[in-house]
């Protein structure tokens, strides 16, 4: 599970035959002019363009001082044609990651965590073997990916598992998909391959560092990350919709889609899953408003004092994005508007999420019911959002 990846491009997208549905909801202070206003022809076109291509369905969700607002287009259930609903819960994949840095920088502040401290310091002995060393990585290079450690996850390339990584996991197995794992045995796997690069020489999007981080909270608090997760964001913003599943936990509770997955080129329902296998890099499930009041919150100095926030902002280059930016469990996106865009995104088999707030408080979420089997069709998706950060 991946902020924004490239995904294989051998299984091949299936069509599907029915039209795009679009429709606009809003709620709070919205007037008809802002429906009208979602419903731009540059964001409806691209909505459109994602279904025709195969996506099942497609959601934005628009939040920020003005009330609240979805658009949809697609369905969130092939065999009813039903759409993706307004309150719909989805897998939210590695906005779960921001969650974790959230927690992390709340304890930066309280002074139980330093950003630059080695790993050892709160996890003896846990970051070791086959030149892996907790000693020489820090805090912070966890958070932004710049430990250079290997990822337990495979990626979304099939060029990429090769022999060397064959510890790697591969989430769109059933293999995976059924089993739950505990954190310990994730970082086992990781810690049966070499480093990628030394630490802080460049960085490289890793799941590995971020099921780290959710050790380090529950080593640190005494408490377990989704615990801690859920009394200092969940609970003070209200975040109803939003939850870390419990152990075992294989459905979705409350509202929600089917989630698509192409698995060997045949689109199959992938809403069920143990996700015990993304743990505290992803996770979480949520709704498009949960995400925008979160990080609405995270970027206006509600959830971590500005000191904590100006480091979470200061960015190194994003490698799995042309043009934006990591920071501290957050992304600056680019968008062709020349807006200032914060957020992060998720990937996870069954949804993809992309979302970001803008400087003037607009926070907009996308979602899609399957992950990208393209890059063609990832970069539609990214269209899309681009159309709704600009018309939002």
């Amino acid at each position: 599970m991946t902020a924004f990846r490239r995904h294989s491009t051998r299984a091949a997208l299936a069509g599907i035959g029915a039209v795009a549905l679009l429709a606009a909801t809003a709620c709070g202070n919205d007037t008809r002019d802002d429906i009208a206003e979602a419903s731009a022809p540059a964001l409806r076109q691209s909505m459109e363009t994602l279904v025709r291509s195969g996506f099942p369905g497609v959601q934005v969700v628009f939040g920020g001082p003005d009330g609240s607002r979805t658009v949809t287009a697609g369905a969130g259930d092939l065999r009813t044609g039903a759409p993706i609903t307004d309150d719909a819960r989805v897998r939210i994949g590695s906005n779960t990651k921001t969650f974790v840095a959230t927690v992390v920088m709340q304890l930066v502040a309280e002074g139980r965590v330093d950003l630059d401290a080695p790993v050892e310091r709160y996890l003896p002995g846990v970051v070791r073997g086959n030149g892996n060393d907790g000693n020489r990585i820090t805090v912070r290079q966890l958070l932004q990916h710049t430990s250079g450690l290997p990822d337990y996850l495979a990626g979304g390339d099939p060029e990429s598992w090769h022999e060397a990584n064959t510890a790697q996991l591969r989430p769109d197995t059933d293999a995976v998909r059924w089993r739950h794992y505990t954190p310990e045995e994730l970082i086992g796997a990781a810690m049966t391959m070499p480093p990628n690069f030394e630490p802080g020489a460049k960085a490289v999007y890793t799941n590995t560092n971020y099921v780290l981080l959710g050790m380090l909270i529950e080593r640190v608090t005494g408490r377990s990350t989704a615990d801690e997760i859920n009394g200092r964001i969940i609970e003070p913003l209200g975040l109803r919709d939003t939850y870390f599943p419990a152990a075992g936990e294989t459905g979705i509770r409350g509202p929600h889609p089917v989630g698509y997955q192409e698995v060997d080129g045949t689109r199959v329902d992938f809403t069920e899953v143990d996700p015990s296998w993304a743990d505290t890099a992803g996770a979480m499930v949520g709704t498009g408003a949960d995400l925008n009041r979160f990080f609405i919150a995270l970027l206006d100095g509600t959830l971590v004092p500005q000191a904590q926030l100006t480091e979470m902002r200061r960015t190194v280059p994003f490698d799995r994005m042309p043009g934006a930016g990591y920071g501290l469990g957050l992304i600056r996106l680019p968008v062709s508007c020349g807006k200032e865009v914060w957020g992060h995104g998720g990937s996870i088999p069954g949804f993809e999420t992309r979302n970001g707030v803008a400087s003037d408080g607009t926070a907009v979420t996308l979602t899609v019911n399957q992950l990208p089997t393209s890059q063609q069709a990832a970069d539609a998706v990214q269209t899309a959002f681009d159309a709704a950060v600009c018309t939002g």
